[in-house]
This record gives structure tokens, sequence and C-alpha cells, in this order.
């Protein structure tokens, strides 16, 4: 996450705990010459509305607007994180064991790809458990550089 994404994240949270919601990710980056800030949110039980987007972006926008910790301009989005959401607090890994998802690891573990599917175990020790064709592998978290629910069909 860079530095003015952390910042953000901080000054998100209570805006969207505030809602009754759960801050998920916030991305800044830089798309062609246009810089984009996005935050993800969702609800714990059930998925987002748009209500609860504009609501937590109308909220955001002016305490950004206040603060200025961003030197360039940019767009602000809020939205769901999607179906395929990424999984990044330790309590996304128990809320979502059992669902099928995909990893990227920064180098091939288990004698594997540095991509796979399977199915989410739990998070044990710091370590991220997912079942793969009978197998479990025990990943340490420092070692994937994404994990996403996937998408079934």
């Amino acid at each position: 996450m860079s530095k003015i994404a952390e910042i953000v994240y901080k000054m998100a949270e209570p805006i969207v705990d505030e809602a009754g919601l759960e801050l998920v990710d916030v991305e800044y980056i830089k798309e062609g010459k246009q810089f984009t800030l996005r935050v993800f949110i969702d609800r714990p039980e059930g998925g987002v509305t748009l209500d609860d987007c504009q609501n937590v972006s109308s909220k955001l926008s002016e305490l950004l607007d206040e603060k200025d910790p961003i030197p360039n301009s940019y767009t602000l989005e809020v939205s769901s994180p999607g179906i395929d959401r990424p999984l990044k607090k330790d309590a996304d890994f128990v809320r979502f064991a059992g669902r099928k998802v995909d990893v990227s690891t920064y180098k091939p573990v288990y004698g594997r790809k540095k991509k796979f599917s399977g199915e989410l175990v739990g998070l044990v020790d710091g370590k991220v458990v997912v079942r793969v064709d009978d197998e479990q592998l025990e990943i340490p978290r420092d070692q994937i550089s994404r994990i996403r629910l996937a998408v079934e069909f």
C-alpha cells in the first residue's frame, strides 16, 4: 500500500465504521496522466448499496478537502470490492473459510506455480492455509502477493 493510500485508509476507517461498513482496501494509482483514489467498502452481512457508497464518498471527500493529504488532483471512487474481493485482514481468512480462492505468490511454493486456486481453510500462526488437490498448503502471508475470492460459476 502506498504512503498516500495508508494515510487515506486511516482517514476513511472511522467514516466507514460509523456507517456500519467494513473498509476493505484503499488504492492510489496513476492511470495514464490521471490519479485515482479507490476506496473499497463492504457490508459484513450482505453487499453495499449505492447509497452506502455515496454516503462514504461524500463524507470522505469533505475530510480529504479539509486535510488535503494528496498533492495531485485525483478522482475519488468508492465502491464494493466486487465478487472477487481481495483478502487482506485476519478476519477475512476466518469469514471466507471454505470458499474457493485464487492465490498469487512472489515465488513458487510447494513445487507449484506462482498462481493457483484452492479452498481457503483459514489462518494458522500467521500462515494462510489453502487446500489444493487434497493437499493442505500453509503459506506465510509475506510470500503472498495477492489472494482473492475466486469467481465461481
